[in-house]
């Protein structure tokens, strides 16, 4: 049997999440929302630590929404990653992104908890070199899982605590990667 290749089964599993979106409007997921997001890579090697401004933009193909709790939505965000001084003297880098995420959230909606994953691709304005771990691309992938829990009385506020992958899918080596645990607060409108 042949090995599907990496990017094969991103196009597959980024379909998956698309045929599994829905939209949930208890806690307002579908409504836009704009995040800030602060992390630390937790993978060893060279600790680099990453901001985020970004906004979360709802999207259904449904009129109404299936009343069992998924939805989906794009993040789009901006990034800089803060790292120790590569080896061609740069510290910080800049990166801009976007991930299809999907959402469940428990008790068919009716919780404020959930969780969510996604896939997507990121663009850094420099090749991200450390000494210890280079990349050897500005474009990478990511996949993020995370959970969650919404406050407010339309569940305008959340807090969620997510990991974060960030390679280039082996498309040219040296490709370490970059797993990071960050902190979202994100703000619904």
């Amino acid at each position: 049997m042949k090995r599907l290749s990496c990017h094969t089964r991103s196009a597959f599993a980024t379909g998956l999440l698309l045929l599994c979106a829905g939209t949930a409007s208890a806690f307002g997921d579908a409504t836009p929302g704009m995040y800030l997001e602060g992390g630390r890579t937790f993978n060893g090697g060279t600790d680099a630590d990453v901001w985020s401004i970004g906004a979360v933009l709802p999207w259904s193909w449904h009129e109404r929404g299936p009343e069992d709790g998924t939805s989906f939505a794009w993040d789009l965000f901006a990034s800089q990653w803060r790292a120790p001084e590569a080896v061609d003297g740069r510290r910080t880098y800049a990166q801009i992104g976007v991930i299809a995420t999907w959402r469940y959230r428990f008790d068919r909606g009716a919780s404020p908890w959930f969780v969510e994953g996604g896939l997507g691709g990121t663009v850094m304005n420099h090749v991200y070199r450390t000494a210890d771990e280079p990349f050897s691309t500005a474009f990478q992938f990511t996949e993020v899982v995370g959970i969650g829990r919404s406050f407010g009385a339309r569940g305008e506020h959340e807090l969620s605590v997510r990991a974060q992958h960030v390679s280039n899918a082996s498309i040219k080596k040296p490709n370490p990667g970059a797993n990071f645990v960050r902190l979202r607060y994100l703000y619904r409108f």
